[in-house]
């Protein structure tokens, strides 16, 4: 659901920014709608019913295809108590599907890449956003083994654990006076999201990507602020998506959920939201049971409703509180965010933070709310 992220990248390129940016941003930004309006490259493969997935390879890159991510989210804790939560991602776009290398600075892949903490505890929120072309090695990925870095921002693999089709991985990131160095376990094997890992976005079947997660990776390491640091244990989520797909033209952005339930249960879903406000009939989720097993959710099994909003200091209003139900689960939840505030102010303005959750089950998650910013 992060492709919209991806496609801003060609827009920095094509405005001559340098090979590189960390910052943390409070300038404007671009909107959602423009960006996603447009017809798509021909050129590129895009995502249809009956793909294959093979494993490791998957973990890797798909240069077929113009975007991809690898997308962590995860909620910690530290020996003192203290709570953090946190989003690690590294994307990937095509410049174009016909350059060809003859030199280290030619290139066909810039990346971009998002590291955000929050410090729930001490309610602040630091962001940052880093850009660089795979030329003379600055950034890349492969598969096997899977590493994937933009400068010194990586995600690497320690081991591979064949039972749950992914490795354990070593994530770190630092911006400012912020970094984060965590190792990643797998605790529940992978699955596929929508039909068997075809997550389809639009009446256009090609509107679509390929999407698997790792709905629970046991989660320790370091966390630094200035001159403190801390211990920190907890849970992780990973999303993995490629695609060559954009939003509909009636489409407006969408409210993203990772929920990571006390009883060893999880739950993914997205709400599409079309430029009327209502609902898109291809919002869909999946829940995953204590043994692995999944049920896939489509629109008319989830109600989804907004209880609170907050609004940021330019009058731009996201929701901050929801009910949650899927009836035939018997499941009633109270979601809310841990901090009101936790919007970045980046190329592409979005709201994406830890939250909380109580009601028939109680545990802690991830929201990602885009196309609320004018």
């Amino acid at each position: 659901m992060k492709q919209v992220l991806v496609f801003t990248m060609l827009m920095i390129l094509a405005a001559g920014c340098g090979d590189q940016a960390d910052q943390q941003k409070n300038g404007s930004s671009l909107s959602l709608s423009s960006l996603m309006s447009g017809e798509e490259d021909s050129l590129y493969m895009r995502a249809f019913p009956g793909g294959e997935f093979t494993f490791p390879a998957d973990h890797g890159p798909h240069p077929g295809y113009k975007t991809e991510w690898w997308y962590f989210t995860g909620n910690l804790v530290s020996d003192e108590g203290r709570e953090f939560g946190y989003q690690f991602t590294i994307f990937r776009t095509a410049v174009s599907p016909h350059v060809t290398r003859s030199g280290g600075w030619l290139t066909n892949n810039i990346y971009m890449g998002h590291f955000a903490l929050t410090d729930i505890s001490g309610e602040k929120f630091y962001y940052f956003e880093r850009f660089s072309r795979d030329g003379n090695n600055l950034a890349g990925a492969q598969a096997s083994p899977l590493k994937v870095w933009l400068e010194d921002w990586n995600i690497e693999e320690r081991s591979y654990i064949p039972a749950m089709n992914f490795p354990q991985v070593q994530l770190s990131a630092a911006g400012g006076d912020v970094s984060i160095n965590l190792s990643l376990d797998p605790v529940k094997p992978l699955v596929l999201q929508g039909d068997r890992g075809y997550s389809r976005k639009g009446d256009d079947p090609g509107n679509a990507s390929f999407y698997y997660s790792l709905p629970r990776l046991r989660s320790e390491g370091k966390i630094y602020i200035r001159d403190e640091s801390f211990t920190v244990k907890g849970s992780s989520w990973l999303d993995r998506e490629w695609s060559t797909s954009a939003l509909s033209e009636d489409q407006q952005g969408w409210d993203w959920f990772s929920l990571q339930f006390d009883d060893g249960s999880e739950m993914m879903y997205y709400q599409l939201r079309k430029k009327d406000g209502t609902a898109d009939r291809w919002s869909k989720g999946l829940f995953i049971y204590p043994d692995g097993t999944t049920r896939l959710l489509k629109k008319e099994d989830v109600n989804l409703t907004v209880t609170e909003f907050w609004e940021n200091d330019e009058g731009d209003r996201y929701p901050s509180g929801w009910k949650l139900e899927v009836p035939s689960e018997k499941l009633s939840l109270e979601i809310v965010p841990a901090v009101k505030d936790q919007e970045l102010k980046v190329t592409v303005r979005y709201w994406e933070g830890a939250v909380r959750i109580t009601g028939t089950k109680s545990g802690k998650g991830y929201a990602e709310l885009t196309g609320y910013s004018k």
